[in-house]
């Protein structure tokens, strides 16, 4: 049984690095390249004409930048949106907490390996993020400035959503919350799920980000 290809669009304004990054997606026959773009402008359009399933984007362009357009995009997003991967050039880069914050499902440096950055391509594709827990939370640790203590942030979660909630922003995995909780996995991914729904947010990294927003780990 054959597959559908993952589709793929690429937002970057250097030359020689897109090159590059289009000779390795094109070498793979489970994925196919539907578009590039040169700025953030043209990324939005871009997946407005194509809809890929993940778009490439570098953080800094020109007309305008990632972070913008990320946003643009996924607010834009009916149904199934296209999922977002930032690019940039340092991993410890306060641009990559705004994108975070924006609905991106993750970051790759751009000196990271061929192989590393395909895996995270079927990895967002498939519904998870590609960041580490610890990189996040140093990330949004420095540079989120956390409003004071609010509990109301949570009070639309049940008692068994908000422990889910605070684990999850704590890095766990589903494996270590489903044990620290005695629940089975399913059930975990569906609590996920429903605080997704209720906080608003796109994705675990958006939860992350929230709950550093809203000062609640403490």
């Amino acid at each position: 049984m054959t597959t559908t290809p993952i589709r793929i669009g690429l937002a970057d304004d250097q030359p020689l690095f897109s090159a590059g990054l289009k000779m390795i997606l094109r070498s793979q026959t489970d994925m196919d390249l539907v578009g590039e773009a040169v700025n953030g402008a043209a990324a939005v359009e871009l997946v407005r004409a194509t809809s890929p399933d993940v778009l490439l984007m570098d953080i800094r362009m020109p007309v305008m930048d990632g972070i913008t357009a990320t946003r643009t995009i996924l607010e834009k997003s009916k149904g199934t949106a296209t999922k977002i991967i930032v690019l940039t050039t340092i991993q410890h880069d306060e641009a990559v907490v705004r994108a975070i914050q924006a609905g991106a499902a993750g970051f790759l440096t751009k000196d990271t390996t061929p192989d590393f950055l395909l895996a995270a391509i079927r990895t967002v594709h498939s519904g998870h993020s590609v960041i580490a827990p610890a990189i996040t939370n140093e990330l949004l640790r420095d540079y989120t400035t956390p409003s004071s203590g609010n509990d109301a942030a949570l009070a639309d979660l049940s008692g068994r959503e908000r422990d889910v909630f605070l684990l999850t922003a704590k890095g766990l995995g589903n494996a270590e919350i489903a044990a620290s909780l005695v629940l089975s996995e399913a059930t975990l991914k569906s609590h996920v799920g429903s605080i997704l729904a209720k906080l608003k947010l796109k994705n675990r990294i958006q939860l992350v980000a929230f709950a550093y927003e809203n000062n609640v780990l403490n």
